[in-house]
């Protein structure tokens, strides 16, 4: 037994423990499947390496190509607004990391996932597939288009912000879906949530935040 690396484990193990009682739990995460996901992905594997002490602190983390790794509460928050229950097939705009993929994973049936810059979505790929995610489609693309040839989705998430909710998300949002996506300006967004009845379409604000740029034909500009 490697008793440095079964150690390491274990300090993993706790600080995701205290991750989802500090962070979460006191912050009101209530879904109990949302906690017991994020207790038990490793976050660890999911950043750089010089930035493994900072897996799970209470803050985002760069992963390069001006992107970052949400913050773990900003992840609960957005995954528990999709009120996921184990049939969805999800969309999600942004790959990144992989972390918040892996996360839809475990909770929906199926996850279809769109990363703009290829280098980022091919290691996503090859790390969820170590971890044996098999329900994760991939796709290198304008996110702001969205999947329309396996649409609708029961629910969508976008974690880069826009100045406004893309059209071809919205169509693509099955009826009764949730869509969830900062919404403002540059400097400063609103989390949004959406919800779908029919034509209509149900605003919910869910408060501040701050997320890199959605760069699209229906977002911003590089």
């Amino acid at each position: 037994m490697n008793t440095k690396q079964t150690t390491t484990q274990i300090d993993y193990r706790l600080a995701r423990e205290r991750m989802v009682a500090n962070q979460l739990v006191r912050r009101g995460i209530k879904d109990k499947r949302v906690l017991e996901a994020m207790r038990s992905l490793p976050r660890d594997r999911f950043v750089e390496e010089a930035l493994i002490g900072e897996a799970y602190n209470d803050h985002p983390l760069p992963i390069g190509f001006r992107q970052t790794i949400s913050q773990p509460y900003m992840v609960a928050l957005m995954t528990e607004s999709l009120c996921l229950q184990g049939f969805e097939r999800v969309l999600e705009i942004g790959t990144g990391s992989g972390y918040q993929t892996a996360l839809l994973a475990k909770l929906a049936e199926s996850v279809y996932t769109i990363e703009r810059i290829p280098a980022l979505l091919d290691k996503a790929r090859v790390l969820l597939s170590s971890l044996g995610f098999t329900n994760i489609a991939y796709k290198a693309y304008d996110g702001t288009l969205g999947w329309p040839d396996r649409a609708p989705f029961e629910a969508v998430i976008v974690t880069a912000a826009g100045p406004s909710i893309p059209a071809p998300l919205l169509d693509q949002l099955a009826d009764g879906g949730r869509l969830v996506m900062p919404v403002g300006s540059r400097d400063g967004q609103e989390l949004v949530k959406i919800v779908r009845k029919g034509d209509e379409y149900i605003r919910h604000r869910m408060g501040g935040c701050r997320f890199v740029n959605l760069v699209g034909l229906h977002g911003w500009k590089e």
